[in-house]
């Protein structure tokens, strides 16, 4: 700005130098054009004088004193006597010159002309005798020229001294003009003392400024709250540009890719996990086209939603949504197992129970084996009946309906239930006994008494002979502590993670022996979820197994 300043002063100041400089020298020309004419006409008016009282012999001593104006007679009939330039004798008549019948009609007569003997621009200034010649003075135009080229290099020198001056002024402007708008406070336009050319210019910055600002704060706020809505999503959030470059990406999309610092900005998401299922999920959206895939990771699986983002009838971008739908796949898996175990284990006592049945109605038993059939019968609808108890009540857990719940006793709870299983624990030789201290929880009855009745239930089944199941009951200031601790076959290292699935058997033989349903277990897992409980189990094989709720205060 400050050079753009500085040069238009300094042409501005050029072109009035210059313009001052022609108009000077044409007051110059003219003034000595005056001169010339002037002088002309004083000449003339000597020349004239000194005719009339010496003669033209006086013009022999005039034209030697003169250099410069040319002198010439005319008669009255126009014929020339006279020229201190040219012959007379090869001139041409003069009475047609306007000058010479100017001088005969009113006594003196002035023209500027081409000269045809000079064959320059001329003035002449002609005079009428007393005897009715003619005399004339003529003096060239050029001589004025040659005044004004004498001027020239004072003229050039008044210029140069002239612009330098003013670019030495222009220059001090400048500074003076610049320098209180280079002090301008941008952060603060309105307390500037300024030019009030310019306070249009400094209130619309601050308008301006004070726009900038609110749209900040907006957009900052905007950001605040997609960062804290995308960063406390279990949804991993991944932003794409239309080649693929990320450019924003959460915290669960983070962990998915297993990236940490943000040095993954601007990379193609493929350098992150080249999976066939999200470079077509990828390359489907940048198309145009929403897909949808599901990426397996480990033991782990995700959902990929990808959705193209359109500006103006173009696809520039992509967001893409991954799901972890580990959960809802193992329970879909579950759902389809405990489909089709529940359809196994429904089949077999209903195949036995109708087979027995059939062979009764056809009369294909004998008199004398008609109770042990009906004794089959009758034990195979109560392993039915056992079968749809639990699957109701694992129904009822699953739902997570609030159940009613109250004060409940686990010791005395424990007690009801070895009074229930002692004869079975008699039949099968085993010891069950039942110690602790009394320890009140908040729960439901039924859903607790199921659970107890289910781990003696099982560590009677699956005891030895002369062994023992032990029910103990203690409490501390955190937790009231239930185990059932027995020692029978045990439970195989590779299985203990798995003994609390539905219908899960370690020994499929020996739990189709003793009668399990293979639902104790779960019910016991389903019912601690219920109760905000802990489950923890401690087997070795032929050694025992302890399993041990702990319930909350």
């Amino acid at each position: 700005m400050k050079h753009r300043i500085f040069a238009s002063m300094s042409l501005l100041a050029l072109i009035t130098v210059l313009l001052s400089s022609i108009l000077m020298a044409g007051v110059m020309y003219r003034q000595s054009l005056r001169e010339m004419q002037q002088e002309v006409r004083n000449s003339a008016t000597y020349v004239a004088a000194g005719l009339n009282l010496s003669g033209q012999e006086y013009l022999s001593t005039v034209t030697d004193a003169s250099d410069t104006n040319r002198i010439t007679l005319v008669a009255g009939d126009g014929t020339v006597l006279f020229d201190s330039v040219a012959d007379p004798k090869k001139m041409d008549n003069h009475l047609s010159r306007s000058e010479i019948a100017a001088a005969l009609r009113t006594g003196h007569g002035e023209a500027v002309r081409l000269s045809d003997t000079l064959d320059t621009e001329t003035y002449y200034y002609a005079l009428q005798l007393d005897n009715g010649t003619v005399v004339r003075v003529a003096n060239t135009v050029d001589s004025v020229y040659s005044k004004l080229l004498d001027s020239v290099p004072y003229l050039v020198m008044a210029i140069i001294a002239t612009f330098a001056l003013a670019v030495l002024l222009a220059n001090r402007q400048t500074e003076k003009i610049v320098t209180p708008i280079n002090a301008l406070d941008l952060d603060d336009p309105i307390s500037n003392d300024i030019y009030d050319e310019l306070s249009p210019l400094v209130t619309r910055i601050a308008n301006q400024k004070a726009q900038i600002r609110r749209q900040i704060s907006e957009l900052k706020a905007k950001r605040e709250e997609f960062a804290a809505i995308s960063e406390n999503m279990s949804e991993g959030l991944v932003i794409l540009n239309a080649k693929a470059a990320i450019l924003s990406m959460n915290q669960s999309a983070k962990r998915f890719f297993g990236v940490k610092d943000d040095d993954f900005l601007t990379k193609h998401i493929l350098t992150l996990n080249r999976s066939l299922e999200l470079r077509i999920a990828v390359e489907e959206t940048l198309k145009g086209n929403p897909s949808e895939k599901t990426l397996t990771v480990g033991e782990r699986h995700y959902q990929l939603l990808a959705n193209p983002v359109w500006v103006e009838k173009s696809v520039e971008g992509a967001i893409v949504l991954i799901l972890d739908v580990t959960e809802k796949h193992m329970a879909e898996q579950m759902r389809r197992e405990f489909s089709a175990n529940v359809s196994h284990e429904l089949k077999t006592p209903l195949t036995s129970i109708s087979g027995y049945a059939e062979i009764v109605m056809n009369g294909l038993v004998p008199p004398q084996d008609i109770p042990g059939a009906a004794k089959r019968i009758y034990t195979e609808a109560r392993r039915l009946i056992a079968l749809v108890e639990d699957i109701i009540q694992l129904s009822q857990l699953d739902e997570n309906t609030e159940l009613a719940k109250e004060p409940v006793d686990l010791l005395a709870l424990s007690q009801e239930i070895r009074e229930k299983l002692l004869p079975e624990a008699e039949n099968r030789g085993v010891t069950l006994t039942v110690r602790g201290e009394p320890a009140l929880i908040f729960g439901t009855r039924h859903i607790l008494r199921a659970m107890i009745y289910n781990l003696c239930d099982n560590a009677i089944k699956y005891n030895r002979a002369d062994g023992t199941v032990d029910i103990s009951i203690a409490q501390s200031p955190e937790a009231a502590v239930l185990t059932v601790a027995d020692t029978g076959i045990g439970i195989p290292y590779e299985h203990q993670g798995r003994v609390f699935e539905r219908f899960y058997r370690v020994d499929k033989s020996h739990s189709r022996a003793t009668g399990g349903t293979g639902l104790g277990l779960s019910i016991v897992k389903r019912g601690a979820i219920a109760h905000r409980a802990r489950v923890s189990l401690e087997s070795e094989p032929n050694r025992g197994t302890a399993i041990t709720l702990h319930f909350p205060r």
